[in-house]
């Protein structure tokens, strides 16, 4: 069978990676790929959301496995576009339709979902640019730290926690009024501040069935310590200390069976990841949101993990039967850094030319935001390598990454050191 990948960042790459080892895969191709993916398949040219160019691509070269790496391809309806086109139809898509993909197009979307079907999550109220007013009221009657969420997609970077409610009327101000998040944040969703630690767990459904994969604790602050702006990411553990079999049991009846079954009572036909933002509060898992796809650099953490066949599996979740599979998981550590470019998440140079590559590690480099030129390899985006390493304990892989993080070299390069250490400390407590 041939497969095609469509985005361009660390998660492609780790799918890249371990779909090339399916013995049901024949040809695979990413777009648009970067430096690294090309080790794996063919890198093509295709913009993710021309799904008229995509099919054609997908036509002409016997393509039969789609998988959509990011939301955006998701929640601009691939999946109907490919179901409800004879000539597609027979292409398995692996996602949710676009009725599905709004768990994480809307966050107020999400939060109703979750408050007609009894899924826990934190007390909310949605306002726009005519509620303005009525949204800065509400905060006086909110704790510290805010919560304020752009409604729709914003790249990641769409939640601010403001400290204070002066800087929490300024934000929402901005928000509504200014516009920060551009269309985005035409709504904005005001939460209760939850405080906990953050894990997310990953869920691959069938629309019946689901299967829960590995969970990870990534890392979104630039700074260490926690501080400073929201990224994409800067690192990722699995699995993670406190998420024992107790806590997994409270996510599994609480969140997942009843997320599988509203989307069923919705009349959502939903297969493929769900990613499971979540908060531990005293020991009790809350939804902070929904994700339809796996996450970055989650994904690169989490897959090193799975033993068992991606393909097989997802082509499974296509075909609605997952509940014939078995999933077999890694008993090892896996701890992921990632590599970004001077100035991230903020304003950043592009084109630095990377060394160290071709030293040996015992880390997956997984290309983030790269490409070739004529000079080699050079960055191409914020978020440049995620490195992860799988060892029989969490010192070991961390080290083994920190390690390869020192190896590569590319001007204006950033990395948190404190990747993990949290974790470390908290187990020996």
């Amino acid at each position: 069978m041939n497969s095609l990948i469509l985005g361009s960042g660390g998660r492609e790459h780790a799918f890249a990676w371990k779909i090339s080892q399916s013995p049901l895969n024949e040809q695979l191709f990413i777009a648009p790929g970067n430096a690294g993916t090309a080790q794996y398949g063919t890198n093509i040219s295709l913009d993710i959301l021309d799904f008229p160019a995509i099919a054609a691509f997908c036509l002409e070269n016997a393509i039969g496995f789609l998988l959509p790496g990011g939301e955006d391809t998701l929640v601009a309806g691939i999946v109907d576009y490919f179901k409800n086109d004879p000539k597609l139809r027979h292409i398995h898509v692996a996602g949710p339709e676009k009725a599905g993909a709004m768990l994480e197009g809307s966050k107020d979307f999400a939060k109703a979902f979750m408050a007609r079907h009894h899924i826990p999550t934190a007390a909310y109220k949605t306002f726009n640019a005519t509620t303005l007013e009525e949204g800065k009221a509400f905060l006086e009657n909110l704790e510290a730290p805010y919560v304020l969420k752009a409604d729709g997609l914003a790249a990641g970077k769409g939640v601010v926690i403001p400290e204070t409610l002066e800087e929490a009327k300024a934000e929402l101000h901005a928000m509504l009024a200014d516009a920060k998040f551009g269309a985005a944040s035409a709504r904005v969703v005001i939460e209760e501040f939850l405080k906990g630690i953050e894990v997310s767990v990953f869920v691959l459904s069938d629309g019946k069935n689901y299967a829960i994969l590995p969970e990870a604790k990534d890392y979104k602050r630039i700074g260490e310590g926690d501080t400073g702006l929201n990224t994409g990411g800067m690192g990722a553990i699995s699995p993670v200390p406190f998420v024992d079999a107790s806590f997994l049991q409270k996510v599994e009846e609480r969140i997942i069976k009843p997320t599988i079954s509203g989307l069923q009572k919705d009349g959502i036909d939903y297969r493929g990841f769900i990613f499971l933002g979540l908060m531990n509060v005293g020991g009790d898992p809350f939804v902070i949101e929904y994700n339809v796809r796996m996450g970055d650099p989650e994904t690169e953490t989490v897959l090193p993990r799975l033993e068992s066949d991606l393909l097989e599996l997802l082509l499974a979740s296509c075909e609605q039967t997952l509940g014939t599979k078995s999933i077999k998981i890694s008993p090892k550590t896996s701890a992921t850094v990632v590599l970004v470019s001077g100035g991230y998440p903020e304003s950043y140079a592009k084109g630095k030319i990377v060394q160290g590559l071709d030293h040996p590690t015992p880390s997956m480099v997984f290309h983030s935001g790269t490409k070739k030129s004529e000079d080699g390899i050079v960055t191409n985006g914020g978020r440049v390598f995620a490195i992860n390493s799988l060892a029989d304990t969490l010192e070991n892989a961390l080290a083994d990454s920190f390690a390869t993080a020192e190896q590569l070299i590319f001007e204006g390069k950033y990395y948190r050191r404190d990747i993990g250490k949290d974790l470390i400390k908290l187990r020996q407590s």
